[in-house]
C-alpha cells in the first residue's frame, strides 16, 4: 500500500494528466498544428508542479501510438481525422497516465471512438483486489465485439510502480487464459485500443520519443551535457527533444540514438491501416474496487 504522501502525489499526478488529456483533446480540430497541441498539453502539466512522464502521443488515424511531434513538424489535423491523446504527468515518479480519442471535424467514427471509450469503463466497474487479468481483457474483447470491433490484441496495459512507466503486470484486451490476480497496493494502466481493422499493430517508421538504453562513454562535452540534462529532467522516463530546454536538442538526441546511448520508440500502425480509437486510465486498487486517479 502507498503511504498518504505518496498517494497525495498519485492523485495530484493523475488529476493534472486528466485536465491536460481534456485540454489537448479540445483542440483537435482541422487546421490545428500537432505541434500546438503536444506544447498545450506539456506546459500545462509543467505549469501545475508536475514532470512529463512521456512526450504527449498524438496518434492519428490507423497510428495507434508513439507520434509525438517535433518542433519543425507542420503537420496539421485534416478533416476526419481520428485523433488519440496520450499523455503523464509525474510527481516524485508517481505517474498519471491517460489518453482519449476525438474525431476532426466529422462524426463518422464516433462508434469507434464510442467503443474502447466503453470498454475502459467497463473494466472500471469491477476492477480491484483479485481481479484476474483475463477477466479484464475478456470485458474488453467482448464489449468490443458488441460494437463490431476489435481489440488490438498486441497493446496492453501496464502497470506501474514509482519511476517506471511499464513495470511487472500486463494487462491484455482479450481473454488470454492469464489468471495473474491484481492485488491490493497496485497502481495500473487500463488502454483498450479498438479498430475496424485486423486487430494487431506492427511496428512503423522511427518516432521522435526515446528512451535512455545504456550509459556509455561520451567525448563530446556537449553530447555529455546534455546526456546529464536528460537524466536529471526526465530520469527513467522518455522524452523527446522537443521536451528539452536544451540547445540543439534534435542533434544530440540523434547522435546519441546512432551511439546506441538512446533508443527510439517505433510508431505502431494498425495492420490492416484499420483506424483505432483509444481511452486510458490509471487505476489504484485499494480494495475490492480501484480508484480511477486520472479524473479530472
Amino acid at each position: 500500500m502507498l503511504t498518504e504522501e505518496e498517494l497525495a502525489k498519485l492523485r495530484k499526478a493523475g488529476k493534472i494528466s486528466a485536465e491536460a488529456r481534456e485540454i489537448g483533446l479540445g483542440m483537435i480540430r482541422p487546421g490545428v498544428k500537432l505541434y500546438d497541441v503536444a506544447q498545450e498539453v506539456e506546459g500545462y502539466i509543467r505549469e501545475h508542479g508536475c514532470g512529463l512522464a512521456f512526450p504527449c502521443n498524438i496518434s492519428i488515424n490507423e497510428v495507434a501510438a508513439h507520434y509525438t511531434p517535433s518542433v519543425m513538424d507542420k503537420k496539421v489535423f485534416e478533416l476526419g481525422d481520428v485523433v488519440k491523446v496520450d499523455c503523464g504527468a509525474e510527481i516524485d515518479g508517481w505517474v498519471g497516465d491517460t489518453a482519449g480519442t476525438a474525431e476532426a471535424g466529422t462524426g463518422r467514427y464516433t462508434k469507434l471512438i464510442q467503443s474502447s471509450k466503453r470498454a475502459r469503463d467497463t473494466v472500471a466497474e469491477f476492477i480491484g483486489d483479485g481481479c484476474p487479468l483475463r477477466e479484464i481483457g475478456g470485458a474488453v474483447e467482448t464489449s468490443m465485439a458488441q460494437d463490431g470491433f476489435r481489440p488490438i490484441r498486441n497493446l496492453c496495459g501496464h502497470q506501474i510502480v514509482q519511476y517506471n512507466l511499464h513495470a511487472g503486470l500486463s494487462v491484455p484486451s482479450y481473454d488470454n487464459g492469464d489468471t495473474t490476480e491484481i492485488k491490493i497496493g497496485t497502481i495500473i494502466a487500463v488502454e483498450p485500443f479498438a479498430t475496424n481493422g485486423a486487430g494487431e499493430v506492427l511496428n512503423g517508421p522511427p518516432g521522435n520519443i526515446v528512451r535512455i538504453l545504456r550509459e556509455r562513454e561520451i567525448e563530446d562535452p556537449a553530447a555529455k551535457e546534455f546526456f546529464d540534462y536528460v537524466k536529471g529532467e526526465f530520469k527513467s522516463f522518455p522524452f523527446c527533444a522537443r521536451s528539452c530546454d536544451f540547445p540543439n536538442a534534435e542533434k544530440h538526441v540523434k547522435s546519441l540514438v546512432r551511439r546506441g546511448v538512446l533508443s527510439s520508440y517505433a510508431q505502431l500502425v494498425e495492420a490492416k491501416k484499420g483506424i483505432v480509437s483509444q481511452h486510458e486510465y490509471t487505476f489504484y486498487v485499494s480494495g475490492d474496487r480501484a480508484e480511477v486517479t486520472t479524473l479530472p
